[in-house]
C-alpha cells in the first residue's frame, strides 16, 4: 500500500492535472494566472525505478518507455483521477494517507511511487510548445502544494547563522537575565528572542553584524553578491525586531533605512535586485553548506498547486515572473534555537556576541 501526506500526494495530482489539462498555465507574483500565456504540453517525463517513461500527448495520453508504445489512456482518465484525487487530499485530517482507487490506477500506468526517482530537485519534466520562440524547451520544476503545510525555502541550520558583536556594556548578572529570558506558546516555553534582542540594545548598547557562522555560506552569498552577508544580516535584524515577517515588508524597511548607504538619489532598488537573486539561488539549487558555483540545478522552477486545484508555473524561462513570486510569497521564520544554538549571549575573547538566525518559508 502506498502512504504519503498532503505534499507527496499533490505530485500524483499534478501528473493527473498537466495530462488532463494538456497545457501549462504561468502566474504571476500573487499565484494568479497570466491571462493569455499557455504552454501547451506535449510530453511529461518521468523516471520510475524500473525505468524511465514518457506520457506524450496526442488524441489520447500514450505511455512510452524504452522508446516503445506500452499503453494507450483516455484524457479523460486523468481529468477524472485529479478530481478525485484533489478532493482527497483537501478532506484528508490524517498526517500520511492512503488512496486505493488512485494507487490501482497509478499502477495501471506504470506509475510505482508517489515521488519521482530523482537525485537532483526535479519532481516532473514537461516538454512544452512555445509559441513565441516556436521552441520547444524541457523544463524541469519541483511541485510545491498549497495543500499542505507552507514548505520551507530555506532551511534553517547552524549553517545559517548570523553573528552579531555587541557593542557596549554589559554585566555577567544581565547576560543571565537575558539569556533567562523566556515566553510562552501554548503549553511550551521557548527562548524570547525578540526580547532579548530588545534588552541587548538598552543602555546606548548596539548590534553590529560581525561574520557568519559558517564561511561557506558567507562566501556562498559573496559570490552571489559582494554585499549581500551585510544586506541579509540588516533583514533578519530587522524580522527579530519587528512584529512582521513578509520578505516584501522586510525589504521595504530596509530599503527607507539604507544601512549600507547605496546611492538611492535615483531610487534605485538595491536591496530588492539583490534579494530577489538571493531568493532565485536557493530556490534553484544553492545549499549553505556547500560551495555554490552558480550552477543551477536540473530544475529550472516551480509548479505551485493552489488550494482550489490549478496548477501555476513559475520558471527561470520566465525570470521576472519566477523572482517576483519567490520575493511576494515568502517570510522569514523562527526556527529552534536551542537545535541550532542562537538566541544567547556568549563570550570570546572578551568581546560578546549573538547569534541569529535564517529561516525562509512560504506563505
Amino acid at each position: 500500500m502506498i502512504t504519503g501526506n498532503k505534499g507527496e500526494w499533490s505530485e500524483i495530482y499534478t501528473l493527473f492535472k498537466l495530462l488532463g489539462d494538456k497545457q501549462l498555465f504561468l502566474g504571476n507574483k500573487n499565484i494568479e494566472k497570466l491571462e493569455g500565456i499557455v504552454y501547451p504540453i506535449l510530453r511529461v517525463l518521468r523516471t520510475e525505478n524500473n525505468g524511465d517513461f514518457e506520457y506524450s500527448i496526442e488524441d489520447e495520453i500514450i505511455l512510452i518507455s524504452g522508446g516503445e508504445e506500452v499503453l494507450k489512456i483516455a484524457i479523460t482518465e486523468f481529468k477524472e483521477k485529479a478530481k478525485f484525487l484533489l478532493e482527497k487530499i483537501k478532506t484528508n485530517k490524517e498526517r500520511t494517507f492512503s488512496v486505493p482507487k488512485i494507487e490501482e490506477f497509478m499502477q495501471s500506468i506504470s506509475c510505482l511511487s508517489l515521488k519521482a526517482s530523482s537525485t537532483s530537485k526535479t519532481d516532473i519534466t514537461i516538454i512544452v510548445h512555445d509559441q513565441r520562440t516556436n521552441q520547444q524547451p524541457t523544463l524541469g520544476f519541483s511541485i510545491k502544494s498549497q495543500l499542505g503545510s507552507p514548505s520551507t525555502l530555506l532551511n534553517a541550520g547552524k549553517t545559517t547563522n548570523f553573528i552579531f558583536k555587541i557593542n557596549g556594556i554589559i554585566e555577567n548578572k544581565e547576560i543571565e537575565r537575558i539569556n533567562s529570558m523566556m515566553v510562552k506558546r501554548g503549553k511550551k516555553e521557548s527562548a524570547d528572542l525578540k526580547g532579548r534582542l530588545k534588552s541587548i540594545c538598552l543602555n546606548n548598547r548596539e548590534l553590529k553584524f560581525y561574520k557568519t557562522e559558517r564561511q561557506i555560506f558567507s562566501n556562498n552569498l559573496v559570490l552571489i553578491d559582494s554585499r549581500l552577508p551585510e544586506i541579509l544580516s540588516e533583514i533578519v535584524y530587522e524580522f527579530y525586531s519587528s512584529k512582521k515577517s513578509s520578505v516584501v515588508y522586510l525589504v521595504e524597511n530596509i530599503n527607507f533605512k539604507n544601512p549600507l548607504n547605496f546611492d538611492v538619489s535615483n531610487e534605485h532598488k538595491f536591496y530588492e535586485y539583490k534579494i530577489k537573486r538571493f531568493l532565485t539561488d536557493i530556490a534553484l539549487g544553492m545549499m549553505p553548506s556547500k560551495v555554490w558555483a552558480g550552477q543551477y540545478d536540473a530544475t529550472g522552477g516551480y509548479l505551485i498547486v493552489k488550494e482550489n486545484g490549478d496548477v501555476l508555473c513559475y520558471h527561470i524561462y520566465n525570470r521576472n515572473e519566477f523572482e517576483n513570486y519567490l520575493f511576494n510569497n515568502t517570510k522569514l521564520d523562527t526556527a529552534s534555537s536551542n537545535r541550532h544554538g542562537f538566541g544567547s549571549i556568549y563570550e570570546e575573547n572578551g568581546e560578546f556576541y549573538f547569534k541569529l538566525n535564517l529561516q525562509i518559508r512560504f506563505l
